[in-house]
């Protein structure tokens, strides 16, 4: 296994591959009943293979994640083997005492006295206007003071200036996560993101190198674009080594479901450099990014500008869906949750009034409106 570090933590070596307990193997189709034999035997590769870096959060598999990370790594008498980080649920907070309130719980869920790496959760402007208001960075000080905690970051899902204010509002900061793969390049933080962290000292943990397994099972004609390489590869090896050549990231998280896809990926991971892919690598990536790419049904980029919509439409959000379906072939996938987090809270396509304000501050030159209705229709 390589191991890599962050600028604000030298000395802490971080095997490139960390292992995500988002997506463990499950009993009977249920998200809230972890395989535990299943997951141990998952838990217990990562620990042959040099993995160490073992990440959480309080609300996956119906907040029953942590339970499960502190239950295994007590069995195999492995805490120390690992450096645990989970993230504190920001939409929770209410009041300034919920900051302590939820890591002390976390800290019985995992069984354990302190937290390697402490994350707030899926920050956004608005989440951030949270964390501002309760006093989250001071409960985050506050926290490592004590020992509860050994270093403090935040995971993101946002707009580019969104992460630029956040990562410019704490000094404090010692590593951020965010969501990149080949085809996520200019998505939310993206590269430009990366980028802007590690000038200000941050490393980065990378979150969704596959896709959510996308970019492991991908069609036939992304297939025949990677065959063209001399050395045959998986589809999922070609990500890994996409986001591990970046030199600012320090760790790729890849949710495995099985003890063999954790050695594959370790695999990927022990032998992959920084800054080492070829032209002809890169060419190949290129693509199948494109191919993907041709395959959008909106030529929208995400980049926000559209926004805010005076009637609340998440605008980016229902494109990006409806791309994501079109392109990996996902329609109810993306229509569940576009449903379950726009539709149902009033913020979906069909919120739209057609007031023309967002269409000429689209750098894509998008009918915005028009193509509202139709991914609300191809979604519902």
């Amino acid at each position: 296994m390589k191991y890599r570090s962050f600028p604000k933590i030298p000395g802490l070596d971080v095997s490139a591959l960390g292992l995500g307990c988002m997506r463990l193997p499950v009993a009977d189709g249920d998200p809230g009943r972890i395989d535990e034999d299943a997951g141990r035997a998952i838990v217990n590769a990562a620990m042959e293979a040099g993995v160490n870096y073992i990440d959480t959060a309080w609300p996956y598999h119906k907040e029953e994640s942590e339970r499960f990370v502190g239950r295994t790594l007590e069995a195999l008498g492995a805490r120390d083997r690992f450096l645990v980080a989970t993230k504190s649920p920001v939409w929770l907070v209410k009041e300034r005492d919920d900051w302590d309130r939820f890591l002390d719980e976390q800290l019985v869920r995992l069984r354990t006295d302190h937290v390697d790496f402490y994350l707030l959760h899926a920050l956004s402007a608005t989440r951030w206007e949270t964390v501002l208001r309760t006093g989250g960075l001071e409960a985050l000080q506050r926290a490592k003071s004590d020992g509860r905690i050994r270093h403090a970051g935040f995971s993101f899902h946002d707009s580019h200036a969104a992460f630029r204010t956040i990562v410019d509002g704490w000094d404090g900061w010692e590593f951020c996560q965010v969501q990149y793969n080949y085809m996520d390049e200019d998505y939310q933080a993206g590269r430009a993101g990366i980028e802007y962290a590690a000038s200000r000292g941050l490393g980065t943990i990378a979150m969704e190198p596959l896709r959510g397994g996308a970019l492991a099972k991908v069609p036939d004609g992304v297939k025949d674009i990677f065959s063209a390489y001399r050395t045959p590869r998986m589809p999922a090896e070609w990500a890994l080594r996409h986001v591990l050549d970046r030199q600012e990231v320090v760790t790729v998280l890849s949710g495995m479901g099985s003890a063999d896809q954790l050695w594959e990926n370790a695999a990927v991971a022990s032998s992959a450099m920084p800054n080492s892919i070829s032209a002809a690598e890169r060419s190949l990536l290129d693509g199948a990014r494109d191919w993907f790419r041709a395959r959008m049904a909106v030529p929208c980029t995400t980049c926000g500008y559209c926004k805010p919509c005076p009637s609340g439409v998440a605008i980016p959000e229902a494109f990006e869906l409806w791309n994501a379906a079109s392109m990996f072939g996902d329609r109810d996938g993306k229509a569940s949750w576009y449903a379950s987090m726009y539709a149902s809270r009033g913020s979906g396509a069909d919120a739209c009034t057609r007031c023309g304000a967002c269409e000429p501050k689209c750098p894509q030159g998008i009918a915005i409106p028009d193509r509202l209705s139709e991914a609300h229709a191809f979604l519902s």
